[in-house]
């Protein structure tokens, strides 16, 4: 696929065929099934399994890239910041209304984890991030989807809020800023109220480890 998408990509059919570190996988195709946003393929391989006989199997993947969330946490005035938005795919799955509870996060794009979540920390929530601790990677759905979240942490004050957040109009984006008390945060966990994966494993991460520990 020499001819670039929409995106401006190539080779979309290439991604997997050069895989070494596995000698029980050996890849046979790879086929580009969507190319829209993000890009779905098929790819066909021959497994070897624990009993040594080798299947022919296929899976699909869907590669929107890889990302990066944030806690914010106060921890003298015990509050972390979150935002609120519409999420379809939630809304068409039996959210009640759509309207996701989560913390920051957004999509590398060409940046470093680093530098990516500090441009979405600025966009969503308005906060400028001093220093930044890294928590953890994670794969959330490694049966169909590639993307691997980098999570991090980082402090934050009254003074460090440089502007109202809400994300840019211009791709889409209304996000409410919610500052919320660390208390408040894990009982939405226990009823309900925030269902997100990677919101739950920053806000367990901080009851368990992290800035409202002890």
């Amino acid at each position: 696929m020499d001819v670039p998408d929409r995106r401006g990509r190539t080779g979309l059919d290439r991604v997997g065929r050069d895989l070494t570190g596995n000698p029980d996988v050996v890849i046979r195709d790879v086929e580009v099934t969507s190319d829209g946003w993000h890009v779905l393929r098929r790819t066909t391989y021959d497994y070897r399994r624990r009993d040594g006989t080798w299947v022919t199997e296929a899976r699909e993947t869907y590669d929107r890239g890889n990302g990066a969330a944030i806690l914010l946490y106060d921890a003298e005035r015990r509050t972390v910041l979150l935002t609120r938005q519409f999420r379809f795919p939630v809304y068409v799955n039996g959210h009640p209304d759509g309207m996701f509870v989560e913390v920051a996060a957004g999509l590398l794009d060409a940046d470093d984890p680093e530098t990516a979540i500090r441009r979405e920390a600025a966009e969503e929530l308005g906060v400028r991030i001093g220093e930044l601790q890294h928590v953890l990677d994670a794969y959330m759905s490694p049966g169909s989807v590639t993307e691997r979240i980098h999570f991090y942490a980082a402090p934050y004050t009254p003074a460090d809020r440089i502007a109202a957040g809400g994300g840019l109009p211009e791709d889409g984006e209304d996000i409410e800023v919610l500052e919320l008390p660390f208390t408040d945060a894990l009982a939405m966990v226990a009823d309900g109220r925030i269902a997100d994966g990677k919101t739950i494993m920053l806000l367990q991460w901080a009851a368990l480890s992290g800035p409202f520990s002890g």
